[in-house]
């Protein structure tokens, strides 16, 4: 179920750290103030005809915790409220967003236009597994609205894309973008992860869908697993409903509840998050032994002025590249910073309250083939940091011991 109930809260007439703290919520009998946790599988009925007309979808209420909670329903409402969209449906991981998306909306014989700068675990799903039954998939510069335009087939159904991309902060024209799809007559799907709906609401700018990995800065703390997708009803409650229905990709009503609690705090973190990141990637523009470095907030980023056009902030992000004779000096450089960190902590995953760093060559697009690497600009000296809540000067601090001592 993802319609506010027991909410007064008009999405349209709330800031958005308002409904963050209080969209969606649901009170049970007791009335209680924070949001309850529903650990069930299934839920009860007065009498066999409520029973069948649950079922049925002929009324609302809730079923089975596959597709129906109390809890997760609250996730969803609030998500939805906060990406200014009609519906939501939570799944298990940002992953299972997109497998959810693509299963629901999509067969053998259709095409995907993506952006060739995403996740890797995104091109090994579309390529990897979709294309084994039938969906293709091109792959195009995504700051080149053009491209998406040059890669349209009669097939093509649904544009994919991050902006910020993953690693480099690469930044999409939403609004170039989808009116490409829209003349295509596909569907515009956004990853939202790095902005989140605090810096940036994908449908404002002519998107249909906005994905998010809940993982990430929605829960906020590096606790739980959690995804979603956000769209008209139409599209949530047609085709991904009972497609997530009948497969279960789910989220427990113990993950949503811990992303619920995240997503109290998330404007206050994004604001601080996107100050310190845009501190750090100030001060490594002027480190002798960096190359160049990736924000979009920064001045010198290729998309700047897109970037503070549809978004509030840079986000958390700052990737950099450190110098190196050779492709072999740049990777040894790099894990001589990743290692020499003491704050920070060496993981893959981002959107913590904790800092993280990687080195994405060889962990988050690890399973990328070389050519694949270079097209997305994935090279051997780049780091990839995720800010977090800690002192700006500490983070410094951090990197500069390994920075410093890069043999160049």
């Amino acid at each position: 179920m993802t319609t506010p109930q027991n909410s007064d809260l008009n999405p349209d007439q709330f800031g958005l750290d308002t409904l963050g703290v209080r969209a969606g919520t649901l009170r049970s009998e007791f009335m209680e103030h924070s949001e309850a946790l529903y650990l069930t599988s299934s839920f009860c009925f007065d009498n066999s005809a409520e029973a069948a007309h649950r079922f049925a979808n002929a009324e609302e209420g809730f079923v089975y915790s596959r597709f129906t909670n109390p809890t997760v329903a609250m996730f969803q409402s609030r998500l939805a409220a906060l990406e200014g969209g009609e519906a939501c449906m939570a799944v298990a991981s940002g992953m299972s967003a997109i497998m959810s998306l693509v299963m629901a909306t999509l067969q053998a014989g259709d095409h995907i236009v993506s952006s060739q700068s995403i996740f890797g675990s995104t091109i090994q799903m579309f390529s990897g597994i979709f294309g084994r039954f039938g969906i293709e998939t091109t792959y195009v510069d995504p700051t080149k609205p053009e491209a998406w335009r040059a890669a349209v087939k009669p097939n093509t159904k649904l544009f994919f894309l991050e902006t910020p991309s993953n690693p480099l902060t690469e930044v999409s024209d939403i609004r170039a973008i989808s009116a490409v799809a829209k003349e295509a007559g596909a569907l515009l799907a956004v990853d939202n992860c790095f902005c989140t709906p605090i810096l940036q609401r994908p449908l404002e700018h002519g998107a249909d869908i906005v994905i998010h990995s809940a993982t990430k800065h929605l829960d906020g703390q590096g606790r739980v697993l959690g995804g979603a997708i956000v769209g008209s009803r139409e599209l949530i409650m047609g085709k991904v409903f009972p497609f997530v229905r009948q497969a279960g990709p789910t989220l427990s009503a113990f993950n949503a509840w811990v992303i619920l609690k995240g997503m109290e705090t998330l404007a206050i973190r994004m604001e601080r998050h996107s100050a310190s990141a845009l501190t750090l990637a100030t001060w490594l523009e002027s480190h002798p032994n960096v190359e160049r470095v990736y924000h979009p907030a920064l001045p010198s980023h290729p998309q700047h002025a897109i970037a503070m056009r549809q978004q509030s902030g840079g986000g958390a992000i700052v990737s950099f590249v450190v110098r190196g004779a050779s492709p072999e000096a740049q990777r040894a450089n790099a894990w001589r910073v990743i290692d020499s960190t003491k704050v920070c902590s060496i993981t893959g995953n981002l959107g913590d309250t904790r800092t993280t760093i990687t080195h994405p060559s060889t962990t988050t697009h690890g399973r990328m083939t070389a050519e694949a690497k270079a097209a997305a600009g994935i090279s051997e000296g780049l780091i990839r940091l995720a800010v977090g809540l800690e002192s700006v000067a500490d983070l410094q601090a951090d990197l500069a011991r390994g920075l410093d001592s890069c043999e160049i």
